[in-house]
């Protein structure tokens, strides 16, 4: 449920390395280097008001697109799709060749000839404005809040678009899907959630997070904030928790059988993601889930919604029964449970589209004629 686990990680070709959740963009490795022609831009909004009363003189958000808009009769863009990324992730995640080699090419459900793609970072992510832009601990206190009304400025009043194709998300993306179908319940054909609950942030959940966030704190050298140089003992603490919590145990075990190789990749993962870490912006990432709670207004989401989990997410246990009784509240929602295989990666299924594309691509047929 949690989207840190966005940004999970990739497994190499030989042998492939299992998935590591996203949480933190850490989590995740660079984008590769890729054929898809993609553009980027900043959108600024002036005098930014947060949910805490804390404001920003400009806040930055930054986007990758893929595509271009079309227009409707009525001079309308029609085909836009927002891609929302997991905690301590980027919109770039989506540009790795288990997502977008799956996803936009010709003939695929979101071929790029037809769609507009658009991928924010966001609040406190990528490109986007964040502590390590210089405020550190005075950066104003974001949630999620903040992030889907940024969202929405940047499409409505950056883009210019009244009415998206669909919405998409994993894991802290997944989260805002359902945050927007109930805030803009018009504002997308489609939804379309993936590894994520529609409850508050609690239990085990909350747990790892508090401590991933503790760990980092009682490092002496993290100072308040004001470090010189990151606490690495903190940031050792904290991805480990992450390491651990975006696993998935089958494919691990098929794929480190032997004692040695098995701790030699944990080792190697977690150092190399500490290299890309700030701790302030990890500390704000995983403290942005504190005030999420859609539970009480799922009858709201009246757009046609497909919502996607998987039975080897630790942060999203597949016992929990609130997607059954979550989607019997909601107008036209379905929910699958992909099974547990050694091939699944665990909360970063999420991102391997081979798993879920055909529920893509039959959400995009049932909604065409939504106007």
């Amino acid at each position: 449920m949690l989207p840190l686990l966005a940004l999970l990680a990739l497994q190499a070709a030989t042998p492939p390395a299992p998935a590591v959740p996203p949480l933190a963009a850490s989590s995740v490795p660079a984008a590769p280097e890729t054929r898809w022609p993609v553009r980027e831009a900043d959108f600024t909004i002036g005098d930014f008001r947060f949910a805490s009363g804390e404001t920003l003189p400009a806040l930055r958000i930054h986007y990758t697109m893929l595509g271009q808009p079309h227009r409707n009769a009525r001079g309308e863009i029609d085909n836009a799709v927002m891609v929302l990324h997991g905690t301590g992730g980027s919109g770039k995640q989506f540009l790795a060749p288990q997502f977008a080699d799956e996803l936009y090419g010709p003939g695929q459900p979101l071929d790029i000839r037809r769609y507009w793609i658009i991928l924010p970072d966001g609040i406190g992510h990528g490109g986007s404005s964040k502590p390590s832009d210089g405020l550190r601990m005075r950066f104003p206190r974001y949630d999620y809040a903040d992030m889907v009304e940024a969202q929405y400025r940047l499409l409505r009043e950056g883009l210019g678009i009244r009415r998206m194709r669909l919405i998409m998300g994993t894991s802290m993306g997944c989260m805002h899907g359902l945050m927007w179908g109930e805030t803009h319940p018009d504002f997308a054909r489609a939804l379309m959630p993936l590894a994520c609950e529609p409850v508050p942030i609690a239990g085990l959940n909350r747990m790892w997070r508090q401590l991933l966030i503790d760990g980092i704190k009682a490092d002496p050298a993290w100072a308040g904030g004001n470090y010189r140089e990151q606490p690495l003992q903190g940031l050792r603490t904290a991805q480990t928790a992450l390491f651990i919590a975006g696993a998935a145990p089958l494919n691990l075990q098929k794929l480190y059988p032997d004692r040695d190789a098995a701790a030699a990749f944990a080792q190697e993962r977690v150092s190399t993601a500490i290299a890309r870490l700030d701790a302030n912006d990890l500390i704000y990432q995983v403290d942005a889930s504190r005030t999420y709670d859609p539970s009480a207004n799922l009858g709201a989401i009246t757009a046609p919604l497909v919502w996607i989990n998987s039975a080897d997410d630790f942060i999203n246990p597949r016992h929990l029964d609130y997607p059954a009784r979550a989607v019997r509240q909601m107008k036209n929602a379905r929910f699958r449970l992909i099974p547990e295989t050694a091939e699944t990666h665990g909360h970063g299924t999420h991102t391997w589209a081979v798993n879920w594309k055909a529920d893509l691509a039959d959400l995009l047929v049932r909604t065409e004629a939504t106007r």
